[in-house]
């Protein structure tokens, strides 16, 4: 090994898998944590670069249409440089490295400077499509083979490598690459090397991401059909009879959002839950915070409080945020949670009791309707003459404070986080509402109802708006914009089972 391989860094070629971000390894995810700097393709999707580091460098290669793509010269220049200075780098490709996606030339290129590298396998965009469309590329009866092909061969060649005879006798399945472009030539060169042109095949367009396309068709029609279709890259084309075979396994297009957009507007802190029992339902989920959720711009309220805490008989918590900024602040001054041992705890709902558990916390009260009116009502009859600490935001209702003074209960208040608005939207957010590329706007509380009409204001009139709450709707109202579907349970859960039911009642209308 040379000095340069022992003092430069190292390279993993990792496969990004097929477009579905929950697809990517551990081995993957693991690469990406270390990396030092990130070179991906433009199909890869973006919530994969959330497992990156926020110091780590993130190169995008270049985009069709929009910008230059890099030649593979470039790319092999930069990994070389980077690696150079010692970096760590993770070369992000989609699908898996070895299969058309220039894996091995870049290892040469790597190898030929002495740089270490590691490959790192995805999930190939065939095998994906079989198990995203319920057509399975080998099957017992019918197909004992599958053959990879690719639909653009290396533009330097003389003479293409392909044997479009043995292709057409194949005793199996095709899966043709990259052939979109490429259509007329090789499905002309595979009819007249002798195959069926009523052959059943069926087009995977953005295979396993929420606007996945299938279309089934005859070996004769591929061409016609993607010209009159204007369909675009990526996708791949399965030939044979297993193409055939009918959709009982066809399960990931029939999800009761599949084909649904829809804007989650929480904090990012807060906003996985959400997105995931959205995307686990089919929908495209956009990330557009209205909110911003950080510390108070100093503690020493709260720290004075966390010191006096034996005075208090309840601690009331009416957000999970509340529980894990007071907490977690209680756990930094030294503090631990038997300071809280004389004291009764109360939640407004089972996302903020979820939050206090975390804390080996048992709750003592919670409401069944997850509102402050509810909890007030919940907690009158026990807090006369006894006193009462309200952990809470920097902004927001007062009539859990009030109601409880009324009922008899001295209530002390304490700012244990500050809620801001956003005052940006993304660029790509923005055009896609201009393009009416929106169908769900959450709105999941009061202060986001607000922010929302000040950073979006009549983009939001071409979107349904899903509201967590009578409160929050009646907010949307006075702010002139009427909520499409409202949660029956005031929780993420609920607004989720809304939107469904509301596009459910779409499709049906």
């Amino acid at each position: 090994m040379t000095q340069e391989s022992q003092t430069a860094g190292k390279v993993f070629l990792v496969g990004a898998g097929p477009g579905d971000p929950s697809l990517i390894t551990l081995r993957a995810v693991d690469c990406l944590r270390q990396a030092d700097a990130v070179l991906y393709d433009y199909l890869v999707n973006p919530r994969i670069l959330e497992h990156v580091r926020p110091t780590a460098e993130c190169i995008c290669l270049g985009q069709h249409g929009r910008t230059r793509l890099w030649t593979q010269d470039e790319i092999n220049s930069k990994l070389i440089e980077l690696a150079r200075q010692g970096k760590t780098i993770v070369r992000l490709k989609g699908g898996d490295p070895a299969v058309f996606a220039r894996g091995a030339e870049e290892g040469k290129a790597l190898a030929d400077e002495g740089i270490l590298f590691e490959l790192v396998p995805g999930i190939t965009t065939a095998l994906a499509a079989a198990s995203y469309t319920g057509v399975a590329v080998t099957h017992r009866e019918l197909s004992s083979a599958v053959a990879l092909v690719t639909g653009q061969e290396h533009g330097k060649k003389d003479e293409s490598s392909l044997d479009y005879e043995a292709l057409a006798r194949f005793p199996g399945t095709l899966v043709i690459y990259m052939g979109v472009t490429s259509a007329d030539h090789w499905t002309r060169r595979l009819l007249e090397a002798g195959k069926d042109p009523e052959t059943p095949v069926v087009i995977v367009r953005r295979c396993s991401t929420p606007n996945q396309e299938t279309i089934h068709c005859r070996l004769d029609e591929v061409a016609g059909t993607m010209a009159l279709g204007g369909l675009r890259p990526p996708a791949v084309v399965i030939i044979g009879v297993v193409a055939d075979l009918p959709g009982t396994l066809s399960w990931f297009e029939s999800r009761p959002l599949f084909g649904q957009r829809v804007m989650v507007t929480r904090p990012v802190s807060q906003a996985q839950s959400l997105v995931k029992q959205l995307s686990e339902l089919g929908a495209e989920v956009i990330c557009q915070p209205a909110i911003e959720i950080c510390p108070p711009q100093d503690w020493e309220a709260v720290d004075a409080i966390l010191k006096d805490l034996s005075r208090f008989n309840w601690l009331v918590f009416s957000s999970s945020n509340g529980v894990r900024f007071l907490l977690n602040r209680l756990l930094e001054i030294g503090g631990d949670m038997r300071d809280l041992g004389g004291i009764r705890l109360a939640a407004i709902g089972p996302g903020t009791a979820e939050a206090i558990q975390q804390y080996h916390l048992t709750v003592d009260l919670q409401p069944t309707e997850y509102r402050a009116e509810a909890l007030a009502e919940a907690l009158g009859p026990k807090v006369s003459d006894q006193s009462v600490l309200l952990a809470r935001a920097s902004r927001g209702r007062e009539v859990l404070a009030e109601r409880l003074s009324e009922a008899g209960a001295t209530v002390e208040q304490v700012v244990v986080y500050q809620s801001q608005d956003v005052s940006t939207v993304a660029d790509a957010i923005m055009e896609r509402l201009v393009a009416g590329d929106v169908d769900w706007v959450t709105v999941t509380s009061s202060a986001i109802a607000r922010s929302l009409r000040a950073l979006l204001g009549d983009h939001l009139a071409t979107v349904r708006l899903a509201s967590i709450s009578p409160i929050t709707s009646e907010v949307l109202r006075e702010l002139g914009m009427k909520p499409t579907v409202e949660a029956a349970s005031y929780t993420m859960k609920g607004i989720v089972d809304a939107i469904v039911q509301g596009s459910n009642a779409g499709k049906s209308g």
